[in-house]
């Protein structure tokens, strides 16, 4: 099924996954995969490597995801990992396996990894390619608080008009911790005449280490009141998990009540971590998704 049509049915919680390093991991991303599905997530996400690193497992988890595990899949493609030959590869490969959803983004730039020439420059580029390849359903990335690489917002947001214009049927968003941020950036899409579903997204940090790593490579704003979280229980393990959790959980029930439909968690492959917010939203979102 497309997202676009999963979107329209209503309320929607889905959840990420990142391939392994090493074929030698599959079998355990196999586990993974089965974990998380039994959550019953709308549909599920599989990222694909900035560096081309786990690109070549995309396809395979994704497969296990919707064909093993009945759960619809949204594969990743990026630009700047993946020159145009790579690309009409994986496509193919996708229709081969029923995989007819696609996110398309530039991706990051990895230092000491030169892009290949011929590639798409822009994601706007590779969403027209993918349409143009065949019946798939695309989506885009977006960004609440800017790109990191973007002069201001408003410029970012001219440069997202051009993925839907290329013909992007719904955006994730970036992760952040202040849905102030994300209902602001909602009032401006629509200013705009931007109106394709915006799904929100959501990542629970369970580890304070995370916190570097978020802040240095997204440019993510981190609330006082999070900050004060990680500040008290960032030196103990499991009330960290906990606190992590109920802010992520916390923030999904804010979103859903002001009218926000459609959230995407990034689980950093922890089935247990989604397991535990379904479980805190369970009389919340619905039974069927």
């Amino acid at each position: 099924m497309k997202i676009k049509e999963i979107l329209d049915r209503g309320i929607t919680v889905s959840c990420e996954l990142f391939p392994p390093k090493k074929e030698s991991e599959l079998s355990d991303y196999h586990r993974v995969v089965a974990e998380m599905a039994k959550v019953r997530p709308s549909f599920m996400s599989v990222t694909y490597g900035a560096s081309g690193g786990t690109s070549d497992y995309t396809v395979d988890i994704a497969n296990e995801v919707q064909n093993r595990n009945g759960i619809p899949a949204l594969a990743h493609l990026t630009c700047l990992s993946s020159d145009k030959q790579k690309v009409a590869s994986v496509l193919e490969q996708l229709k081969a396996r029923g995989i007819e959803n696609v996110l398309a983004l530039r991706g990051d730039r990895v230092e000491g990894v030169t892009p290949p020439a011929d590639r798409y420059e822009h994601a706007s580029d590779l969403t027209a390619a993918v349409l143009a390849s065949g019946d798939f359903c695309v989506g885009g990335a977006c960004y609440p608080e800017g790109h990191p690489e973007s002069p201001s917002l408003r410029a970012d947001i001219e440069n997202l008009r051009y993925k839907v214009d290329a013909g992007v049927s719904f955006l994730t968003s970036q992760m952040f911790f202040d849905n102030t941020i994300f209902y602001r950036y909602l009032l401006e899409l629509h200013r705009v005449g931007i109106h394709v579903p915006v799904i929100a997204g959501i990542m629970p940090v369970t580890h304070a280490k995370q916190i570097m790593r978020i802040t240095s490579l997204s440019g993510t704003v981190l609330p006082q009141r999070f900050r004060m979280i990680v500040e008290r229980f960032g030196d103990d393990p499991a009330a960290m998990q906990q606190a992590g959790i109920a802010y992520a959980t916390d923030q999904i029930i804010d979103l859903l009540a002001n009218g926000v439909e459609h959230i995407h968690i990034y689980t950093m492959n922890r089935p247990q971590i989604a397991a535990r917010i379904f479980e805190n939203l369970s009389s919340i979102i619905p039974h069927e998704r």
